[in-house]
């Protein structure tokens, strides 16, 4: 049917309101089609849009958009050649013209995000700087340039951005010593910092409690610090009780503080060892009373700190907005003494918690931590030795109307199966799951699930009501089982039902197979095991799942070869939405050169992991190729290439290395692709073209040739 000309549009209505639902769509694809509907669609588009990240070659000055004058975040960290200056050269005669073009093509840019290979980059882009420039973000993941005196990458930012209120250098390979002298130097600047981010994982100490002091000294205004350190005494500048009193007497105004130690970098799954940090408890109250706006706390240490209890049962009077904290290797956070709550349980504010390495955490622990955190939206759990399935599906039991993001890792009583059984009470409302493909001989991994349901009417028999509460089944009086139920509070199975928020249908039953509303899964596999048993221990059901994470580790060398073709990818064909995958090889080591006779290169480990990803609809990938250790580089090897090019539906390729350039010619023959990017992004990043996989003319050359083919839309 023909619609009448006089009809009433979209187009018709004002244009303030047609500007408040442009600002409100975020999807870049949808703004770009939005924008092609008509010339005032596409102006009120562009006034809309004020984020905006670059990719393309910077060589090419005339494909600098100019239509995007609203923009004030921009993204120039990702433009060609990848992980290269963002001038070639200083004495380049384009690099002040593309400085200059740069800043007439976006004149309101407030963030900037950039990759500062050397300090000339940020000389020449801050000449005539950007005058309301409050967000800076730096990138570089080479080396620092030899020679430089300490805090020359930094010194045109301060002296020409004294309003900066929030400086990025996660991503930014410098040294410790480099930031405090300048700080030190330009106190206006400092002072007008509210957000510090020192997480810096290419640190192998971190800063020293002097810089540490020397910094807080120098940015009294702070509202956010991110840092990464040392706590180990045996280090000279570790950070011990002086340094955390120092710290909150500089900046009271903290709102987020994030101190993690270096260790914490190296993917460590377990607790190393029994050694002490220098932090008393009087300390931690100290610093918690120092801090009374802090609403995110993360303090991993990566050494006990003990008898934290006491000191953590203040955090909730002390520091009343408190919604997040994460503890690595806090020993005593919740005692569980009786059915009186004390320690981490009593911060009845918190949404997020996350613990690691907590020794003495059992089952009941994690019940008081339910039954005090009832508003937890997100809880995290590592290399807690003592937690069972039984104490983490009546955690999850307590938590069921909040509870919607969970991860489980290197916990020894969890494996894949446990993990899966224990959270059946949430499974019809979890949205991010992480746990570690660890399989037992033992599980059973068809349906055999325990099903018992709080829901249904009658009483809870014993056998269901020791599984609960993490008992024993066999030999114990039941009336002392009735009586410890009674201890936390729960006279009858109706109360414990009223407690919880059930009702005593079954229309709130969690006995069923079906993950609806999982959107994001994040699995963690040894080298060696296979993904073929996932839906088989329960996740075999999850309509909605969108993005997948697999992230493999361990050493290849003196792994048998695999009795089978491939570990398992083709098995994710039964999750009919899945369109985002990050494939995590980054630390799988192996033989790149010199395997044995008998032994497998990475490039056969490569084609085991990669085979049967191209029967997966994949909408956009992250791939990290494997590495040798004897060799600083990860390396995308011919079977990689040719496995990667069968997925035909991709638009967005992403590969956290380097490859050769006829390797990259693979991915011209994959349709739909618009989007490539080679990028460096581990510590140090390989300084010499060796090779055609690092040369600027070779991805220039790809470059051109992505952007000449014909895409539908």
């Amino acid at each position: 049917m023909v619609g009448n000309k006089d009809d009433t549009t979209v187009g018709h209505l004002p244009e303030e309101i047609l500007s408040q639902v442009f600002a409100g769509i975020t999807d870049t694809r949808t703004r770009n089609s939005l924008s092609l509907v008509c010339r005032s669609f596409f102006r009120l588009e562009r006034k809309t849009r004020v984020s905006l990240t670059l990719r393309g070659n910077a060589r090419d000055l005339y494909r600098i958009p100019t239509s995007f004058a609203h923009v004030t975040n921009l993204d120039v960290s990702l433009l060609s050649p990848w992980g290269h200056a963002l001038f070639c050269s200083p004495a380049t005669a384009d690099s002040p013209l593309l400085a200059q073009r740069l800043r007439n093509a976006f004149p309101r840019v407030t963030s900037l995000t950039v990759y500062v290979r050397d300090p000339q980059t940020l000389h020449l882009l801050l000449y005539s700087h950007w005058p309301e420039l409050r967000d800076v973000r730096l990138v570089r993941w080479h080396r620092r340039p030899p020679g430089l005196q300490p805090g020359s990458d930094f010194a045109a930012l301060f002296s020409r951005c004294r309003s900066l209120t929030s400086l990025d250098l996660s991503s930014f390979y410098h040294w410790p010593e480099d930031l405090p002298p300048v700080l030190a130097a330009n106190a206006a600047a400092a002072v007008s910092l509210r957000r510090l981010n020192l997480l810096t994982t290419s640190f192998t100490e971190g800063f020293k409690s002097n810089q540490i002091e020397s910094i807080t000294s120098s940015c009294p205004n702070l509202e956010h610090l991110l840092l990464a350190c040392t706590f180990d005494p045996r280090y000279i500048g570790f950070v011990g009780d002086e340094t955390l009193l120092a710290l909150a007497s500089n900046c009271s105004k903290l709102s987020l503080l994030h101190m993690a130690d270096t260790l914490s970098f190296s993917n460590r799954r377990e607790e190393d060892g029994g050694e002490d940090a220098s932090v008393s408890r009087a300390t931690l109250l100290a610093l918690f009373s120092g801090l009374p706006l802090l609403e995110e706390l993360v303090l991993d240490v990566c050494k006990n700190v003990s008898e934290s209890s006491f000191a953590l049962e203040m955090l909730s009077s002390k520091c009343p907005n408190l919604k997040v904290v994460k503890l690595g290797q806090f020993q005593g956070i919740c005692l569980a003494i009786g059915s009186r709550l004390d320690g981490i349980a009593l911060c009845h504010g918190l949404q997020s918690l996350s613990v690691s390495c907590c020794g003495d955490l059992d089952d009941m622990g994690l019940i008081e931590i339910g039954r005090g955190c009832s508003r937890l939206v997100r809880f995290e759990i590592q290399g807690c030795k003592l937690v069972t399935e039984k104490g983490l599906k009546t955690m999850t039991c307590l938590l069921r109307r909040t509870l919607i993001d969970v991860k489980v890792a290197s916990c020894v009583n969890l494996d894949a199966a446990a993990t899966l059984r224990a959270l059946e009470p949430i499974r019809d409302r979890i949205e991010r799951l992480h746990l570690d493909c660890v399989w037992k001989e033992s599980d059973n991994l068809g349906h055999s699930f325990l099903n018992f349901d709080l829901n249904a009417p009658g009483e809870l028999n014993d056998s269901e009501l020791m599984q609960c509460f993490g008992g024993e089944e066999h030999g114990e009086d039941i009336s002392k089982r009735k009586r410890q139920r009674c201890e936390y509070g729960f006279e009858d199975d109706d109360s414990f039902v009223q407690n919880n928020g059930y009702s005593n249908g079954n229309d709130h039953s969690y006995s069923c197979n079906s993950w609806d509303s999982l959107r994001y899964l994040s699995l963690w596999i040894k080298v060696g095991d296979l993904l073929t048993q996932l839906p088989a221990a329960g996740l075999e059901d999850c309509p909605n799942l969108e993005e997948i994470r697999l992230k493999m580790e361990g050493d290849c060398r003196g792994q048998p070869k695999p009795a089978v073709s491939e570990f398992g990818l083709s098995i994710l064909t039964c999750y009919p939405q899945l369109s985002k995958m990050q494939l995590d090889c980054g630390d799988t080591r192996g033989y790149v050169y010199t395997a044995p006779s008998g032994q497998m290169d990475l490039s056969l480990w490569e084609r085991f992991f990669l085979n049967g990803i191209g029967s997966l609809s994949l909408n956009e990938l992250h791939y990290w190729p494997p590495q040798d250790e004897d060799v600083n580089q990860r390396s995308l090897s011919l079977p990689a290439a040719g496995l990667l090019q069968e997925c035909y539906t991709l638009r967005k390729l992403f590969i956290h290395g380097t490859t050769h350039e006829h390797f990259m010619n693979f991915f011209l023959k994959i349709p739909n692709l618009r989007d490539v990017q080679l990028r460096e992004d581990y510590y140090p990043a390989p300084e010499n073209d060796m090779s055609t996989e690092m040369r600027v003319g070779s991805c220039s050359r790809f470059e051109d040739a992505l952007n000449r083919r014909i895409i539908c839309d």
